[in-house]
């Protein structure tokens, strides 16, 4: 972007900012929201993630903002939205006549199925722009995205409206090496690594120097400074050394690399380091590891709050893929982990971030039965945690309680929740979203308003060629979300039960769940 319209940008970020301290423009009603779910990271990362086109759709807990009866709102898609899956949410609304909130929403689908950024998408297309921009109320309307990029800022230029996110300058405070060095210059723990690498023969010294300063390591993790869910990341399992020489060592075994992608080659992943950087860090062993994280925003004014914490639930080869999450992290950590992501919130807040971040922990337990907490990245975005929490937000009411961790609803009942991206299995291939539908009537499986409890579904356009589906299971304890979670599971099983003798060899194992109190 050239110098004028990046001072525009400016300009319209300030109009979020140019208000008294305690307004925040997300609480507001009266207001036009053009909704922009694009995933704006390195493509060929996010083409490793099936039906990674669907997961669009996980920001449609923003239809729930309707329930604001002035408030507009445009929810843009790279492929058609199922009217069926427009009208789940709706009906999620309680108090608001469907047909109200349906003539304040607008669907608009680019109808191309290329792993572009949807923005990206967006911008191609003028005529839409100026459609866009049409449709928006001057000096009423404001812009929200997975993740800000020089995408949404040249696509807010364009329309003339704020983007409620990060400005594109601040993206290296959210890759992996910058959360290296903002955890460094807030004193947190973190695991013993390098600053940015561009090249792999950086990576190779470094990795060395980590190795020596540390002999006692068994693996090494190399992490691409994009990366989505845990894609991007592999392990090296350190060899017996050659000839006294850890570089030597380390360059005979890159090709050795397990990745947490099934299809990654080193040659390929070798190609991408000079494009995205990277970093090299020890691998945090322990017989009992969890991964916590914590969710905060920032407002326009600069504000910093907490708004969650999560238990992870990490799969794949090394337990570097996200699964899913449950809500809230165990009580043991959780205290803690809120106040690291309070004075990371205020570092970011300081170089005038606002919108979502979130930080991810390693917790190990040591011998006195405590916990070893490290923190290991910052997303400078919205992700896995936002859609389950904010979907329980928006269908409770309630509040965040800073002060024990938990959430209530306005009669001071506590929820819990696990939610998951990754429910998939090869026998739901096939399932079209009314099939859902009649089995979420059928067994009523619908979340409950009267009680606050039951499944939220999201990624419904991607259960029938992907066989993948998402849900957040909302109970009144961890005990009662793992029970509504696994009888989705069930009765999901139950219905596809005629082909799971056809793909038994091939299914994907249930989500794996370590439950605390």
């Amino acid at each position: 972007m050239n110098k004028q319209d990046q001072e525009k940008f400016k300009q319209l970020q300030n109009q979020l900012r140019d208000r008294p301290s305690g307004w925040d423009v997300i609480d507001q009603d009266d207001y036009d929201i053009l909704v922009i779910p694009s995933f704006s990271i390195d493509q060929k990362v996010g083409g490793k993630v099936p039906g990674f086109l669907h997961y669009e759709e996980r920001l449609l807990f923003s239809l729930m903002r309707l329930r604001n009866p002035h408030t507009r709102l445009i929810y843009i898609t790279a492929l058609p939205l199922s009217p069926l899956i427009r009208d789940y949410y709706l009906q999620l609304l309680s108090g608001i006549p469907f047909s109200h909130a349906s003539e304040r929403l607008l669907l608009i689908s680019i109808y191309d199925a290329s792993l572009k950024p949807l923005t990206q998408k967006i911008l191609e297309r003028p005529r839409l722009v100026e459609k866009i921009k049409r449709a928006l109320r001057p000096n009423k309307s404001y812009m929200v995205c997975f993740n800000s990029t020089i995408l949404e800022q040249e696509l807010s230029v364009k329309l003339g409206i704020p983007l409620l996110a990060s400005s594109p300058d601040l993206l290296y405070w959210g890759s992996k090496s910058g959360s290296r060095q903002i955890f460094s210059e807030c004193n947190i723990k973190h695991p013993d690594g390098s600053s940015q690498l561009n090249n792999v023969e950086e990576l190779i010294t470094e990795a060395a120097k980590l190795w020596e300063r540390k002999p006692s390591l068994k693996r090494l993790v190399v992490k691409l400074n994009e990366g989505f869910s845990g894609e991007g990341n592999a392990i090296l399992n350190l060899p017996k050394l050659e000839q006294n020489n850890r570089e030597l060592t380390i360059r005979n075994s890159l090709e050795n690399l397990r990745f947490q992608s099934q299809d990654e080659t080193w040659s390929n992943f070798a190609q991408r380091i000079p494009e995205l950087g990277a970093i090299v860090e020890e691998f945090i062993e322990g017989e009992e590891k969890r991964s916590p994280s914590v969710q905060g925003y920032i407002t326009p004014t600069g504000r910093v709050e907490i708004l969650s914490t999560h238990d992870q639930i990490l799969g794949g080869p090394d337990g570097q893929i996200y699964l899913g999450c449950t809500f809230p992290a165990d009580a043991e950590y959780r205290l803690q982990i809120q106040e690291l992501g309070l004075k990371i919130g205020h570092f970011l807040a300081q170089k005038g971030a606002m919108e979502r971040y979130g930080v991810d922990f390693i917790a190990v337990r040591k011998p006195d039965n405590s916990w070893d907490i490290q923190a290991i990245e910052i997303n400078l975005r919205k992700g896995g945690t936002t859609h389950p929490f904010m979907t329980l937000q928006l269908l409770t009411n309630g509040y965040y309680n800073y002060q024990d961790g938990l959430f209530y609803t306005p009669q001071k009942h506590p929820k819990y929740y696990i939610a998951t991206d990754n429910l998939q299995k090869p026998q739901y291939q096939g399932l079209l979203p009314n099939d859902l539908m009649d089995i979420i009537a059928k067994h009523h499986l619908h979340f409950d308003n009267s009680t606050k409890t039951g499944t939220v579904f999201h990624l419904i356009g991607a259960l029938s060629e992907f066989g993948k589906l998402g849900l957040t299971s909302i109970g009144n304890s961890h005990q009662e979300a793992r029970e509504i979670y696994h009888h989705v599971e069930q009765v999901l099983d139950s219905e596809t039960d005629s082909q799971i003798e056809q793909y038994s060899e091939k299914i994907t194992p249930s989500l794996p769940i370590t439950w605390s109190s």
